[in-house]
């Protein structure tokens, strides 16, 4: 995802999933005893959340490690990121495993899982998160086992991040445009079919195609009037309301479409110097907005940390590989938080 990380990384909605009703978003569900002042207290914990939050995410375990080594203030800064949904990025020629367990964890408190398709063919140009599908038919039957393993449990889908940005910027060699839109448009159909899927396809960010109408035909093409909506600021920092400004631009130019956003590092923007290297694990950055299906506007449907706080974006600063995860950078991330 090196160009969409580089350009930095609503209950109506929900009631179509038939949802009415959720659960806590601790994701340890452990109570405080009185003298542990490490643990945090019912009223740390976040709000009810309509999304489903995963008890054995890589955050979840630091904490439980972090507490095991004996640094309890460490490990409830922590939770302010394994207490909250973030979405699941299956990987690996059968996504299926990585989708069950969210799958099946929706219906505890009736509550949506959210997911990222992440392995569209020449994937990322190249460049650090490089690789995807080895071929059109292969990332079809892909997409199908994706969607098979979802079955009839309510999910959110964001679709192919980086895939129509890098068509609009030329990164994507052009010999590749029109097997991707077509790509795109039938995952749209066939995660469609399943009763209780919401699908969102990428349109990158405010600092990468900065004009949004640019990207209206190309979405058109990848069959956004068969989607939900699109997804913003994937892995990217960049503010609640810019973001929003974007999206309702982009919206007017797609007929109205709804979107959602990523707002899982944004809670102090984008890294203002060194922009060259600003998209990968920038210093100083925080958790932003907490997820949420109650976002006070009528186009925007929820939002989401579609990005794992804490996976990096490459071996840069320090870092390990894309997407593996690095507990000093969350937790720089969670002592950063907008509303810590």
């Amino acid at each position: 995802m090196h160009r969409l990380l580089r350009t930095f990384t609503a209950l109506t909605a929900l009631t179509a999933f038939g949802l009415t009703g959720c659960s806590s978003g601790s994701g340890s569900g452990k109570e405080k005893p009185a003298a542990d002042a490490g643990r945090s207290t019912a009223a740390d914990r976040p709000p009810e959340s309509a999304f489903w939050v995963d008890p054995e995410s890589p955050a979840a375990r630091q904490v439980e490690q972090w507490e095991q080594e004996g640094r309890p203030q460490d490990a409830a800064v922590l939770r302010r990121i394994s207490e909250q949904p973030m979405a699941v990025w299956p990987a690996g020629d059968d996504p299926a495993p990585d989708i069950k367990g969210a799958a099946d964890g929706t219906a505890q408190g009736d509550r949506t899982a959210v997911f990222v398709a992440y392995n569209i063919p020449h994937r990322d140009c190249g460049q650090h998160s490089a690789g995807g599908a080895g071929s059109p038919d292969f990332y079809r039957q892909w997409i199908d086992k994706f969607a098979r393993a979802i079955g009839k449990s309510p999910a959110l889908v964001i679709l192919e991040p980086d895939a129509v940005p890098h068509i609009v910027d030329g990164c994507t060699p052009g010999e590749y445009h029109a097997e991707r839109y077509e790509l795109l448009s039938e995952a749209i159909q066939r995660f469609k079919q399943q009763p209780r899927v919401k699908v969102y396809l990428d349109a990158g960010n405010p600092g990468w195609i900065d004009q949004a109408p640019k990207l209206a035909e190309p979405l058109q093409k990848a069959g956004i009037d068969q989607a939900d909506g699109f997804s913003l600021n994937v892995s990217n920092f960049h503010t609640d309301e810019t973001i929003k400004a974007y999206g309702r631009s982009l919206s007017e130019a797609v007929a109205g479409k709804h979107f959602v956003m990523d707002t899982s590092r944004n809670g102090k923007g984008p890294l203002a110097s060194d922009r060259e290297d600003a998209w990968c694990n920038p210093p100083g950055r925080g958790l932003g907005t907490p997820p949420t299906d109650k976002t006070g506007d009528a186009l925007l449907d929820a939002v989401l940390w579609i990005k794992r706080p804490g996976d990096s974006d490459g071996p840069c600063r320090g870092g390990p590989a894309a997407g593996q995860w690095w507990p000093d950078y969350a937790l720089g991330l969670a002592r950063n938080a907008k509303d810590a």
